[in-house]
């Protein structure tokens, strides 16, 4: 079937969780010069959907632009989301959402790179960073994360390495521009 947006496509999303805060320590910047990552406080719709482009574009992350204003703002700004940016040496290279809104459960709602980022050794130290901020609030029982065939092909690898486990998968369908 050919749609105006290009061909409808299966592909295979995974839902993986971590029951466990993991024993590995916080990850090292020391080999990493230029690193930060910056809490945003209530960052604005524009700001969410340049990175959402700039990462997922090549993704087929495409979700988001269906959404208002108001909706993206309203999750942006709920006092249990909280939205980091991973800085490379000045310039956003990255980010990651984590999702507290659920009772006792983080969700990594939104974890990327951009692609001048990509095989740098990055994507290993920023999850490792996002899981060790997740499991800091108190109470917490569970870290739930999903991806999918479209993303990255090191993006399911990567969530197994750092400990999440795989729990069901779904095929999905949907008119992609690939």
């Amino acid at each position: 079937m050919i749609n105006e947006g290009g061909d409808l496509t299966s592909y295979r999303v995974t839902f993986l969780e971590m029951t466990k805060e993991p024993i590995y320590d916080w990850p090292s910047v020391t080999s990493k010069e230029g690193i930060t990552v910056l809490k945003a406080q209530k960052p604005p719709v524009w700001y969410f959907l340049a990175l959402y482009r700039v990462v997922g574009s090549e993704y087929e992350w495409t979700d988001q632009y269906k959404l208002t204003h108001q909706e993206l703002s309203k999750f942006l700004e709920h006092s249990d989301v909280m939205f980091h940016t991973f800085i490379y040496n000045g310039w956003p290279a990255g980010f990651f959402i984590l999702d507290f809104r659920e009772k006792y459960i983080c969700d990594i709602a939104y974890f990327g790179l951009v692609k001048d980022a990509i095989g740098k050794g990055f994507g290993s130290y920023l999850l490792k960073k996002a899981v060790k901020l997740g499991w800091k609030k108190s109470g917490l029982k569970k870290m739930t994360v999903n991806t999918n065939t479209l993303d990255h092909k090191a993006a399911l690898p990567l969530y197994q390495k750092v400990g999440f486990k795989q729990v069901r998968w779904e095929i999905h369908q949907r008119v992609c521009s690939k």
